[in-house]
């Protein structure tokens, strides 16, 4: 490769901390989350030692964000696809939250590196949510024929950074002037946009699903929020809460155990009423806020096998070993030994993926509305496959890569 080119870990680094520098602008409260988390990170760093940084270095914790965004065509996905492609991420896993509770007209995945030295370096990923808007479970034939017009009228990344895009992921990289540029128009087009929201049909589009009017009810996408890694999430908690920050009612994912952690917790402020601009049926602009954006904060242990999900998804924590030998002995966590072949010297592989029943939590403690959903009409069929198609690119299977990096 030439030399003095941006490569796609350093994009990847730099695209973290612009969108970072971007939300914290948008909703300050994410200031103070990140302020709140490394506070706690350095007291747990403190008070266990090296123990601390066993999930990682704290460095990495400390650096680390995950995104999520939301999208309403397969066209926007691969558009998407490219722009993350550029930063060395790509898609892993797939998430149908239309099988939560509450169900969500969305299918989603996980844009992050899959190499485990990339994900030292730099483990920034976006959850990304396609908008399944031929599901008549959700959308009448009227408002999908509404939804894909206003859908299809939008362009939300333009043409120079779609190339720029290609051209860093052919060339492994950009020169640094096409970097800042690539990286100027990639953070603004995940900026909130000022353009006026039309009243009546978000309105319209709210009273199905709050999440559906947040994708097909506004001219641009925008980062829905970011999610700095904690080290001790039951205090960050506690002292959000201490703040005066309002949070939502409880942490997400696996309870708080003397088990070792595994898979993801997860929590968030509510989200805030931010002001927009609504246009009326009269033609007229007037104020108003919408409250869509939030900010989550995680706290991650370590990957599952297969039947180690299975046993989760069964029976809970509660049936898991209460050491990790006894998880790595069960084939149930996904360890790597230590170099000197030591039965105690495991290394735990973070989980790097997102749990729907989590996601959705997420989602549904910050909704407006409760939406409404027909059962008895046609469900749309999605599915892994069908998600690749629309990425036009392979869709990763997150035990895979587990797996090799054992």
């Amino acid at each position: 490769m030439p030399e003095g080119l941006i490569r796609p870990t350093e994009l990847r680094a730099r695209f973290a901390r612009s969108l970072s520098t971007l939300y914290g602008s948008e909703v300050p409260a994410y200031n103070t989350l990140v302020e709140v988390s490394e506070a706690v990170n350095a007291d747990v760093l403190a008070a266990l030692g090296p123990e601390a940084e066993r999930l990682g270095s704290i460095g990495r914790v400390t650096a680390e964000r995950h995104g999520a965004i939301r999208v309403g065509t397969p066209e926007e996905l691969a558009q998407v696809g490219r722009i993350f492609g550029a930063c060395g991420m790509y898609p892993v896993g797939f998430y149908d939250l239309r099988e939560a509770n509450p169900p969500i007209p969305v299918v989603s995945t996980a844009f992050r590196p899959t190499d485990g030295a990339e994900l030292a370096a730099n483990p920034f990923r976006v959850f990304t949510s396609l908008l399944v808007s031929d599901d008549r479970r959700f959308f009448d034939a009227s408002t999908q024929a509404q939804l894909e017009e206003f859908l299809g009228a939008r362009r939300l990344f333009p043409d120079e950074l779609l190339d720029l895009a290609d051209l860093a992921e052919k060339g492994g990289g950009l020169e640094p002037v096409d970097a800042d540029r690539f990286l100027e128009l990639a953070t603004a087009s995940f900026a909130l946009s000022p353009e006026p929201v039309d009243r009546s049909w978000y309105d319209h589009l709210e009273a199905i699903s709050s999440v559906a009017a947040d994708i097909g009810g506004v001219a641009s996408t925008h980062i829905n929020h970011l999610t700095p890694r904690v080290l001790d999430i039951d205090d960050l908690y506690r002292r959000m809460t201490d703040r005066g920050i309002v949070m939502i009612d409880r942490i997400q994912g696996p309870p708080l155990a003397t088990k070792p952690a595994v898979l993801l917790r997860q929590t968030s402020f509510r989200a805030l009423a931010e002001p927009r601009t609504f246009r009326e049926a009269d033609g007229s602009v007037a104020a108003g806020a919408l409250s869509v954006r939030f900010g989550e904060v995680e706290a991650r242990g370590v990957a599952l096998t297969p039947a180690g999900r299975a046993l989760y998804d069964d029976q809970g924590l509660a049936a898991f070993p209460d050491t990790e030998q006894g998880l790595h002995a069960a084939g149930l966590a996904y360890y790597r030994r230590d170099p000197g072949g030591s039965d105690t010297g495991l290394q735990p592989i973070v989980y790097e993926d997102f749990l729907p029943k989590s996601a959705a939590g997420i989602f549904a403690s910050n909704l407006t509305s409760d939406g409404s959903m027909d059962a008895a009409q046609r469900a749309s069929v999605r599915d892994a496959a069908s998600l690749q198609e629309a990425l036009g690119r392979p869709l990763h299977d997150p035990y895979d890569l587990y797996a090799a990096q054992i």
